[in-house]
């Protein structure tokens, strides 16, 4: 029974990551790109280490994999963010559908006038 309900996470995954890939060609606009990349890659590394975690019983190895499962958790969002983040600071991207020009430099000038620095 164990063995299927692995299975069943892995296959999960597995679909939840090839869905993901079809919804990144879909999006034209960078952010939302960005955004999808990052959920994907979360959830779906999420259910297929769930699923190894069940497939191997309690050992060192799911140790590793629930150590691995934390790190992804907090590095992906947050490498997502920076990089979000200074590609709008840099304006090397297109800007967001409906964004006037006075808006972005607004933000830019509050964005270069925090105490935080340009990520904000």
């Amino acid at each position: 029974m164990i063995e299927w309900i692995s299975n069943a996470f892995i296959g999960l995954g597995l679909a939840f990551l090839i869905l993901g890939v079809y919804g990144l060609f879909r999006y034209k606009d960078f952010y939302t790109r960005i955004l999808v990349a990052s959920k994907v890659d979360t959830v779906g590394f999420l259910l297929i280490i769930i699923g190894m975690m069940l497939k191997h019983g309690f050992s060192f190895f799911t140790g590793k994999l629930l150590l691995m499962g934390i790190m992804m958790v907090t590095v992906t969002p947050f490498v997502a963010t920076i990089v979000v983040r200074s590609s709008f600071a840099d304006s090397a991207m297109k800007r967001p559908a409906g964004a006037e020009d006075e808006d972005v430099s607004l933000c830019l000038e509050k964005a270069q006038e925090s105490v935080d620095g340009p990520w904000i």
